[in-house]
């Protein structure tokens, strides 16, 4: 044993030691942790507390505390994320699947689909949650990194829909040749200059690429948008999540395109989340 430590003695000294590093939450990310190097469930914690704690568990407990206190986020300590009542694989080349992508989820479950394209599919998450709960469709993932493609394919292993998922290595959809009843995106929406405002777990530790375009963070919705008209059938609809800013640039973006019932939806927290529009149907537009 480690001179009988218990587990609640060193929780405690873990939770100073990211607090003193500047981590915040610093006393719930030290129970994540010890939760998983021990190998025990987060609500069954408590019950091992007062336990001394072994070697080995103390091993693994300190080197993620150590790495902890260098911001890398606990999802690639743990490497999962919890995503619509799903576990997700992560890692340093996939963006942390986040709370408010579930607003864009619900939208997209709203009205019925057969053939769903996300684009920058990253972990997966968004592609794999819809295919899941929508067991007759199926859909492409694209993204421009090979890597991501990697972990998306192990997520949509993991929770039974690979049958039903293809994933290719596109910018954007310049290899997606099909046609789609939805279109879902979660691009990089972070201006160039509010990059060195972000967490340093995010700024230092996410996938630069899928965090901003380098530029005013509208840049993806632009390609998207203008590509949109091929990829979508009539009466298909497009759905991207934005920047708590972004509703009216995006929107407007939709507007000036054709594209038809641009609506903005908030997130739980009342902040704009995701556009939505439709491609307009034959028998509005084009003659038969």
């Amino acid at each position: 044993m480690s001179d009988q430590v218990t587990g609640s003695q060193l929780l405690a000294a873990a939770s100073k030691t990211l607090t003193k590093a500047g981590v915040p939450d610093a006393a719930r990310d030290a129970r994540k942790l010890f939760a998983f190097a021990s190998g025990v469930a987060a609500g069954r914690l408590t019950l091992i507390l007062p336990e001394p704690v072994n070697d080995a568990v103390k091993t693994r407990f300190d080197a993620l505390i150590a790495r902890r206190s260098r911001f890398e986020p606990v999802s690639h300590l743990t490497g999962t994320r919890a995503f619509y009542g799903r576990d997700f694989e992560v890692t340093k080349d996939v963006l942390d699947p986040r709370p408010e992508t579930e607003t864009l989820i619900e939208a997209a479950l709203r009205d019925p689909f057969a053939r769903v394209l996300d684009l920058g599919t990253g972990s997966g998450c968004i592609l794999v949650t819809l295919l899941a709960e929508n067991p007759k469709a199926v859909g492409v993932g694209g993204d421009a990194s090979a890597v991501a493609l990697t972990v998306a394919l192990r997520n949509a292993q993991r929770h039974g829909v690979d049958d039903r998922a293809t994933f290719v290595q596109s910018d954007w959809m310049a290899a997606i040749k099909r046609r789609f009843d939805l279109i879902v995106a979660n691009p990089p929406y972070i201006a160039a200059d509010e990059m060195a405002g972000l967490s340093r777990d995010v700024r230092e530790w996410e996938p630069r690429m899928a965090l901003t375009d380098e530029a005013d963070g509208l840049s993806a919705y632009r390609t998207i948008i203008k590509q949109a008209g091929d990829a979508l059938i009539p009466g298909g609809r497009l759905m991207c999540e934005i920047g708590s800013t972004q509703g009216h640039a995006v929107a407007e973006l939709m507007i000036r395109a054709g594209l038809r019932h641009v609506g903005v939806i908030p997130d739980l927290d009342g902040r704009d989340r995701v556009v939505t529009c439709q491609m307009a149907d034959f028998d509005q537009d084009t003659p038969r």
